[in-house]
């Protein structure tokens, strides 16, 4: 399946998705050079920093997907229980991406644009695997209920677990698909290739 559809059939099936929807943004940064070589040089130069490796220097990315979450909670304390009526999130994705600072040759402006769909692509699916971590959340709070918690101190502590849990999957998941993906044969070393060498 091809990520953009990927990314939709991942959409539909998400839990009570019609009462609301991620904001996706995109935010570049800007690359140098004249040739693929050059460009590709650059990205290792400027790509967004994703940590540090075991002697302390930064790591950087090609392209990078990050997300804001917040959540408008509904606790009811109800006799002795308490139960978490509502849970609406608010998402914000955002892709980062390279972009030349400068008009390309055609050439190599051809080279770039099918390497920049195929970046941007493989970050739609971390998207879509963040969308559906959300939805499971959803999922799992709406109508959430734990007894003798008239102060609805519990539940957050149960809801906090749960977070925790699906937070650590999505971003095992995450690797995996990096992994994969960067690997022999893997899609992004595919397109990786293509930008530089052609064909």
């Amino acid at each position: 399946m091809k990520p953009a559809l990927l990314l939709s059939a991942l959409l539909l099936a998400t839990p009570a998705f019609a009462d609301w929807k991620p904001v996706e943004t995109v935010a570049t940064y800007a690359v140098s050079g004249q040739t693929v070589e050059e460009l590709y040089v650059s990205i290792g130069e400027k790509g967004p920093v994703i940590g540090k490796d075991s002697a302390g220097n930064e790591r950087r990315a090609i392209a990078h997907t990050n997300f804001k979450l917040t959540w408008q909670r509904d606790y009811r304390p109800e006799s002795s229980a308490c139960v978490l009526k509502s849970a609406r999130p608010k998402l914000i994705i955002t892709y980062t991406l390279p972009k030349p600072s400068a008009k390309l040759a055609p050439a190599v402006r051809a080279r770039w644009d099918a390497f920049a769909a195929g970046l941007a692509a493989h970050e739609k699916v971390h998207g879509a695997g963040i969308v559906d971590m959300v939805g499971k959340i959803v999922a799992f709070s709406t109508g959430l209920t734990v007894a003798d918690d008239p102060g609805c101190t519990k539940i957050r502590a149960e809801l906090t677990q749960y977070l925790d849990q699906l937070s650590k999957a999505q971003r095992q998941a995450s690797r995996d698909f990096d992994k994969v993906e960067f690997g022999a044969g893997g899609n992004l070393q595919k397109l990786i290739a293509a930008f530089l060498i052609g064909g």
